[in-house]
């Protein structure tokens, strides 16, 4: 990749690394439906009128298919389940499970585009979903009236990661050459159709206050219009299997902004995980290990 190129990676990983952090201020209040819906109801709304200027509003249409699949499978879905994990995990925490986005697109890869694995690819894709079941292990218990909401955090973290497999293929396979803009403004607004109901239905009873609608204000414009801006113009120019290894920097910056922000503690089982994880997708995506001839 070139230099501007892994400036945008940085940046993006900053952005969703926050992503995180505002979730956690916000889902308690919002709901996770409801914030899900709220941060792409709001995205939507400021990249709409981009669009419009730039005369592409006619590309929804012609694309709308692609657009609502990769609407659901990259914000619709793993948006609120991440938000569901806020209710009980750190952000740091989701962030490393977020981290294993690289090994399920190397996975439906595989299975949907018949991408070969070698050995030491395989034996990646073990390792680094080793590593999330060891950060995972802790939070299961199997004593009576346990209480097991850790454990479904960090299930909901993998499915979400899983829909983002699916989906960075999905973006090559059926919108490959979509201008980044329409991709990036179609799949919110497809997302926040899909969320509406949902959402109405499951509203809060008690408005929430200020510094809830901050975060989800900055999930909307950041971490979510602007981050995906970047995000599909980098899968445009650097590919699929480049774009996503941005999960490799996230867990940095989320655990920082945790920290600073929100007093999280960062524990020697986070960073072991993660180094378990880290090993795995490196050797999954080929970037240490033999060469094949």
């Amino acid at each position: 990749m070139k230099a501007f190129d892994i400036g945008e990676l940085v940046l993006l990983a900053a952005l969703w690394g926050a992503s995180f952090l505002f979730m956690r201020l916000g889902a308690h209040e919002f709901g996770p439906v409801a914030l899900a819906a709220v941060r792409v109801g709001l995205a939507s709304v400021m990249l709409l009128p981009l669009l419009a200027v730039r005369g592409q509003l006619g590309e929804l249409r012609a694309h709308w298919r692609g657009l609502l699949l990769i609407g659901a499978l990259n914000s619709a879905v793993p948006f609120a389940l991440f938000s569901f994990a806020a209710l009980s995990i750190t952000a740091g925490l989701s962030s490393i499970v977020n981290a294993t986005t690289p090994l399920w697109t190397a996975v439906v890869a595989f299975v949907w585009l018949r991408q070969g694995l070698t050995r030491w690819r395989v034996l990646g894709l073990v390792i680094g979903f080793a590593g999330v079941a060891f950060l995972a292990w802790d939070k299961a218990s199997f004593k009576a009236g346990a209480d097991h909401s850790g454990f479904w955090a960090v299930l909901a973290c993998a499915l979400a990661t899983l829909c983002y497999g699916i989906a960075a293929n999905a973006t090559k396979r059926l919108v490959s050459g979509v201008p980044p803009l329409v991709v990036a403004t179609g799949s919110q607004a497809a997302a926040a159709l899909m969320l509406a109901l949902p959402a109405a239905w499951l509203w809060p009873a008690t408005l929430p206050g200020a510094v809830a609608w901050g975060a989800v204000a900055a999930l909307a414009a950041l971490c979510t219009a602007l981050a995906y801006l970047l995000y599909f113009r980098l899968m445009s120019r650097v590919g699929p299997t480049n774009a996503v290894s941005v999960t490799f920097l996230i867990p940095l910056f989320a655990m920082l902004w945790g920290a600073l922000f929100l007093g999280e503690a960062v524990t020697a089982q986070m960073v072991a995980g993660g180094a378990i994880v880290l090993v795995g997708i490196a050797l999954a995506l080929g970037l240490v290990g033999p060469k094949p001839r």
